[in-house]
Parts: C-alpha cells; structure tokens; sequence
C-alpha cells in the first residue's frame, strides 16, 4: 500500500474515535496542601527614622573677651564641667579688684554714717542736738548702708564675668569642631564656639501615618501599652543594630500636612569594641543626624495562622486562599493579612480558624467548586486516574 494512501487511513481512523479513547480522562489537578495552624509570630512593621542625640548644647561665650585657649580635641568625648575655652582673664580680675575697692569704701562710709547716727542720738536725748540733725544722720546712714548691698552686688557680677573667662561644657558628650580660633574676640555675639551632643543613649525619631497609629494602639494596647513593643534598627548599609530600643515618646498632635505623629525611642549607644578594645575612630555605632530603618516589634510573638505566600491569591474582592472542602472540591476563603518580617510568608489575621486544609501547590490550576488530588506540600502527588 502506498504510504500516502496509509496515512490517509490512519487520519481517517482517528477522527472517528471518540475523545476519551485518544487522551484518555483527565482527572482533577493535583495540589500540594497543608493543615493551618496557629504558631507564634512576631508582629513587625517598618518605618524610616533617624538618630538623635537626646541633649544637644550650642557653645557660646557669655562675655566678650579674647580667646586664649582652646583646651580639647576636636571630635573628642567631653565631660560634663570640663573647660573647653579659656579667655583672657587680665580685664576680668581687674574689674574684680576694682569692685572689691568700691566695696571697701562703701562699707567704711557706713561704719561712719553709723558712728555719726549714735552720737546725734545721744546730743538729741540730752537736748544738745536738733530732731532735723538725727534725722539726717539716719538718712546718710540708710544711704551708705544701700551703697554697701550696691558694691556688694558688682563685686558678685565681677565674680561671675570672672569665671565665665572659663567656658565649660554643660553636659557630657561628643564635641564637634571648634568655629573660632585661638586670638579672635568672642561674646555673646560672636556665634557658636562648638557643638556638644550627647552619646548614650540615643533618640529615634520616626514619623507613623495616622492610620497604622490606630492599627498599633488596637494591636497592642491590652498587651502593656508602649512596654508590649520593642524598637530595632538598620544602618544605612543595612546592618542589623544589636541594641533593641523601646517608645518613650509619642507626640501629643498630629502633623496636618503629612498626616504623621511623631514616635521616638531610646535605644543605647555603647562604645564599640574591636579586637576586645575600645574602638579610637568613630567610637559609637549611632550619630546623631544619622538615618536608619526603624522596625517596631512586638516584645511577645502571639499565636496566629502563617501559610506560604504562594497559597495567596488576589482578586477585585481582596487576598483569599483555597481550602479543600467535602469530596476534596475546593472552597474560596477570603482571609485579612497581617504583617509579616519575611516575605515567604504571609500572616492571616481572619478568615481561617485553624485546622483547614489549604491549597499551597497548584492553586494556579484551582477553580471554586472544583475537585482536586491533594497532596502533602512538597511530596510526590498521587498520580490520578486514567493518566497514562
């Protein structure tokens, strides 16, 4: 027979055969599934922040005078009344001296403002002396009197510009770079002679939409208030900070233009250790200005469903799952999420109670109603019937 003639015939035979004798029954689709079940979690969600240092001080000279000494390394930690600048003090214990003079002759003006009160006191009791002349006497003591309080406040005023030539740090911290040098003329208006923050510990100040302000009052308020949260950081280069921080602060108005309140957290600043010393160039992790990813956790994990987050799908309606219902047909369950630190899983707040039969492999090929092979997730599903 010729071979075109044969392929004809096979053709032939083949149109006339019904579909399932060519392809044999399909069957439902095999899917992967797990049981849900509730497992302890930790409830996290990220915001951008920055480090502040809690206490920041602007140096500034509170009397004009020429700039002696600088007595501390830039970029150095600081103790709280050290003396960082020293001005020239010449004019100073002068102005001193001087007051202490004035103070001197105000003080032997009243001794003889009083001498002289006694003895018209006397002339008047024997009749000797005039009221008008112990009038006087007690006026020109009065006077010399408040003449001494006048001297002795200037010679206190005196003291105090004094030790004002000794410029000192009012806190302990990291100094920054001195703005004047050694020679200039300074005062009050002269600027900022330096720049003190404080080290440890540290403020992180993040901004929270209004809306996920709500969700953590909700979430955590029955847990311990701002106690039932902890804070974490990343570095810009996106390292894991070791020190775990927690709210001390939430502000009491709400931004109008970026609808945000303000959130900070005290998180501490150790000095770093290299090799088991103390670290010499850039001693502290956190700097102040310094921007961070900031991650809010809750300080217990609490017990709720985690699937895979390819059992998610999504559609108009929202996220929903396929649970394997009665005659191993699947059922539509539409589900809440919660938030989750790891992106291969997804967290579900409702929708399931525990305990379901969830499609996590081959919900692509998954229809409601549908019935499906299951298979544990991950095993060899069971080869339906009719295939080949």
């Amino acid at each position: 027979m010729p071979r075109s003639l044969a392929g004809a015939l096979l053709l032939l035979l083949a149109a006339t055969l019904p579909a399932a004798a060519q392809f044999g029954p399909q069957g439902p689709p095999a899917v992967g599934v797990l049981t849900a079940e509730r497992r302890p979690v930790t409830e996290t969600i990220e915001f951008v922040g920055r480090a502040e240092a809690t206490d920041r001080v602007n140096i500034r000279a509170r009397v004009t005078g020429f700039l002696q000494e600088r007595l501390f390394r830039e970029g150095a930690d600081v103790a709280q009344g050290e003396v960082l600048f020293r001005l020239e003090r010449a004019p100073f214990e002068a102005q001193m001296a001087q007051a202490r003079a004035n103070l001197a002759g105000a003080t032997a003006t009243l001794e003889n403002a009083r001498v002289a009160l006694a003895r018209a006191r006397e002339l008047r009791q024997t009749g000797a002396g005039t009221q008008v002349a112990l009038d006087n006497a007690q006026a020109l003591e009065r006077t010399a009197a408040a003449n001494v309080l006048g001297a002795e406040a200037a010679v206190r005023v005196a003291e105090i510009n004094l030790g004002y030539t000794e410029v000192t740090a009012p806190i302990a911290g990291q100094i920054g770079r001195a703005n004047l040098a050694v020679g200039n003329v300074v005062g009050p208006d002269a600027g900022i002679l330096a720049t003190i923050v404080s080290q440890d510990p540290m403020r992180v100040a993040f901004a929270v939409s209004q809306r996920t302000a709500l969700e953590l009052r909700n979430r955590f308020e029955g847990r311990g208030g701002p106690d039932a949260v902890r804070v974490r950081i990343r570095t810009a280069d996106g390292r894991l900070y070791p020190e775990v921080g927690r709210v001390d602060f939430v502000d009491n108005q709400i931004d109008r233009n970026t609808d945000t309140i303000l959130v900070r957290a005290l998180i501490a600043n150790p000095i770093r250790q290299v090799d088991g010393q103390a670290a010499t160039v850039a001693p502290r992790e956190l700097v102040d200005g310094q921007f961070v990813s900031v991650t809010v956790e809750g300080a217990e994990p609490v017990m709720t469903i985690t699937l895979p987050r390819s059992a998610i799908l999504q559609d108009q309606q929202g996220s929903f799952v396929f649970v394997v219902g009665q005659e191993n047909r699947a059922e539509r369950r539409d589900v809440k999420m919660g938030r989750s630190n790891n992106a291969a899983t997804a967290v579900i707040e409702d929708g399931l109670s525990g305990g379901e039969t969830v499609v996590v492999e081959g919900v692509q090929r998954v229809r409601p109603g549908q019935p499906v092979n299951p298979a544990p997730a991950g095993a060899s599903p069971a080869r339906p019937p009719g295939r080949g």
